[in-house]
């Protein structure tokens, strides 16, 4: 499911242009470099048209938003430390597979403290 994508233009003009309309106000260019390439790396042709990611209803939309939604889960869990359940870390992580990101923080979780502790 995932490929490789270059720094520059996506193969797919439209899903880029498609993605860049995803980037949050406050995202920071550090962020958004990395959850980009995840949405072009496992859009593959769901946003092959404008029309159709446009839709208002539909399998395609579904996907979309489910892919919107695990590109903000991995930047979370990255970026932020957050944890999800272990089905959605085990998806996420699969489909961020090959995305190098040299620069994230490094977090303590809650267990790691208490087992510190102990």
């Amino acid at each position: 499911m995932a490929r490789e994508v270059s720094e520059g233009p996506s193969r797919n003009p439209r899903a880029a242009s498609w993605v860049e309309a995803l980037r949050g106000d406050g995202e920071t260019d550090k962020h958004w470099r990395h959850r980009r390439e995840f949405l072009l790396r496992n859009a593959g042709d769901l946003a092959d048209t404008e029309e159709e990611a446009a839709a208002e209803s539909g399998p395609r939309t579904r996907q979309l938003q489910q892919l919107v939604s695990f590109s903000m889960a991995w930047a979370n869990h990255v970026f932020l430390g957050c944890r999800y359940p272990q089905k959605v870390m085990d998806k996420i992580l699969s489909m961020a597979e090959g995305i190098k990101v040299t620069d994230a923080p490094v977090h303590t979780t809650r267990d790691e403290l208490v087992a510190k502790k102990g």
